[in-house]
């Protein structure tokens, strides 16, 4: 993989999480970010070797390989951050505490499927996607 990219890992079976990564994937104008389901080997790798408890994060985790790993809002937040332009209003909620914003993240998070549905597998990326995917 091509260094500076950072890789958001995602429930491949949940419809709402699929439709943030068709989301980031239109507005990733500098071409930042890579796309791993978290039921996949490359996920599952790299939940294990950062100790993730997907007990508690189950959703989307952002990382920044040899840097750090953002979960919740954090992550939602740094995505947010590499789209530049009006987008980075949203940092303003870097000041509500992380405790309340990921309260309102695990509400949604909790609640995705009886919400939005879910698939009976991971997505399948179109061949002009297929290189932004790993594993």
């Amino acid at each position: 993989m091509k260094e500076g990219k950072k890789i958001i890992l995602f429930d491949g079976v949940c419809n709402l999480c699929n439709g943030v990564i068709q989301f980031v994937i239109k507005r990733d104008k500098k071409d930042v970010f890579r796309y791993a389901a978290l039921q996949s080997e490359i996920g599952q790798e790299m939940i294990a070797e950062r100790g993730i408890d997907t007990a508690k994060t189950d959703s989307i985790i952002l990382v920044a390989p040899g840097l750090a790993y953002y979960t919740k809002s954090e992550a939602a937040l740094e995505i947010a951050r590499e789209f530049g332009g009006l987008w980075k209003v949203l940092l303003v909620f870097k000041w509500v505490p992380s405790s309340l914003r990921d309260s309102l993240y695990d509400v949604v998070a909790r609640n995705r499927y009886k919400w939005f549905g879910r698939k009976d597998q991971c997505m399948i990326p179109t061949p002009e996607l297929q290189a932004k995917f790993l594993g």
